[in-house]
């Protein structure tokens, strides 16, 4: 069974590096991606995480496609809780314009920053932060498609593309994935962030039973020359999961991040698990043996794959490695 692969990138900042550094980065490499093959480049979204250049993927898409020949281009993804629907179809209507039939709008449901940035980013946001998400992205689907929400003023969300962005929604659980077969959207479950095998298997289920499809499945991977220079690279992968009094969790970068992040939501009382996340590392013919063996295993015809390598070289060498490029013009 064949498969495509796509690929995140969360422009990361390299130590000692500048922000403006990491965004020329991210074009570099998504322009070596065109010319190996790739078939999608997803941007990711952070708010306030000083280790990320990421604060506007469609920012950055648009320089992405402006730089690339056929590659897909697009955010994985929006974070909706934060904005108007409306807007949102308004940018990515300007964006399918620019390159139609290139354009992904990738939509995620976590806030993806610290609690400070959130209330920052939704200060001014009506209707209310709480509304359900389910229902901002139904709203999201009816401005992309020509035809104001209901209750909604009776605006148009202009420019309309001919040919509509891909809509992909980003989650990792069966919730997520029924919500996104009801509204014919395509799903991506996030098993960069979760990679339990058997809440990939319900999610993915869940999806083709209602969409008569398969989703995409994103991972994290890391392909050097080596298996000792892959498991090197992926030795920084850490999570560091922030568990609350109430029950709720969220998942870190560092301890540092999750102490402050329970700081600016004034906890006291919380804990801190540290755990490996779930990845494919190794040489290229290991971590394409192990695609291979998950494409036939949950019938995934298609990876988005998520990379901890903020480093320039060891990060660009990897796709290439992994594209069949020869380990010494990878190098």
């Amino acid at each position: 069974m064949g498969y495509r692969i796509g690929l995140l990138d969360k422009s990361p900042i390299p130590p000692g590096a500048s922000a403006a550094e990491a965004l020329a980065l991210t074009l570099a490499y998504a322009k070596r991606a065109d010319e190996l093959g790739y078939h999608r480049f997803w941007l990711a979204e952070h708010h306030g995480f000083a280790g990320f250049a990421s604060a506007a993927p469609e920012v950055l898409a648009s320089h992405v496609l402006a730089r690339t020949r056929r590659i897909r281009v697009g955010a994985g993804g929006v974070l909706l809780q934060h904005y108007s629907a409306y807007k949102v179809a308004e940018v990515f209507g300007v964006l399918a314009n620019l390159a139609p039939g290139r354009v992904d709008l990738g939509i995620g449901k976590a806030p993806g920053g610290f609690p400070l940035s959130t209330q920052a980013l939704r200060a001014d946001l009506q209707p209310a932060p709480h509304e359900d998400f389910a229902r901002r992205l139904t709203d999201l689907e009816a401005w992309l498609r020509g035809a104001p929400p209901e209750g909604a003023p009776a605006a148009e969300a202009l420019p309309r593309a001919e040919i509509l962005p891909e809509r992909i929604l980003l989650g990792a659980s069966v919730e997520s994935a029924e919500l996104a077969a009801r509204l014919g959207w395509d799903f991506t479950y996030a098993g960069h962030h979760d990679g339990d095998p058997q809440t990939i298997e319900r999610s993915l289920a869940a999806y083709e039973a209602i969409a008569g499809a398969r989703p995409k499945l994103a991972l994290l991977a890391v392909a050097a020359r080596t298996q000792a220079e892959a498991e090197r690279l992926a030795e920084g992968a850490r999570v560091f999961r922030l568990v609350l009094p109430n029950g709720q969790s969220v998942n870190l970068g560092s301890p540092e991040g999750a102490q402050e992040y329970a700081r600016q939501l004034g906890a006291e009382d919380f804990k801190i698990v540290e755990k490996r996340p779930e990845a494919l590392v190794g040489t290229p013919e290991k971590v394409r043996a192990r695609l291979d063996e998950l494409s036939r295993r949950f019938g995934v015809e298609e990876f988005i794959l998520d990379s901890p390598i903020a480093e320039a070289a060891p990060r660009l060498a990897a796709i290439e490695l992994l594209a069949g490029v020869p380990a010494q013009a990878a190098a």
